[in-house]
């Protein structure tokens, strides 16, 4: 069962932020947790029904420094439509 530490973060760039005008909110979670969970978390946690969510799977990058080779982890990212009545400030993780 999923809880609020699955999400890691909402995002903050310049898409998410446009998206966030119209009402579409873009948070970062771990792999493992599926649309049906993001919604019982926002229902629970932050009072808010979502309309509707999309969702995709974010493979991590390949790095290197100083010729070691390593690996950012995956995550997964959701679109979050949230009703016009939601206060988007309250949804602070």
């Amino acid at each position: 069962m999923a809880d609020i530490t699955d999400i890691k973060s909402i995002v903050y760039t310049e898409k998410a932020l446009n998206l966030q005008e119209q009402g579409v909110l873009v948070v970062q979670t771990t792999p493992k947790v599926t649309k049906n969970q993001l919604k019982e978390i926002f229902k629970e946690y932050f009072g808010v029904t979502p309309l509707k969510v999309n969702s995709l799977r974010q493979k991590g990058k390949v790095k290197r420094f100083r010729g070691i080779e390593g690996k950012r982890p995956d995550y997964k990212k959701f679109y979050v439509k949230l009703p016009e009545d939601a206060k988007l400030e309250s949804l602070s993780v």
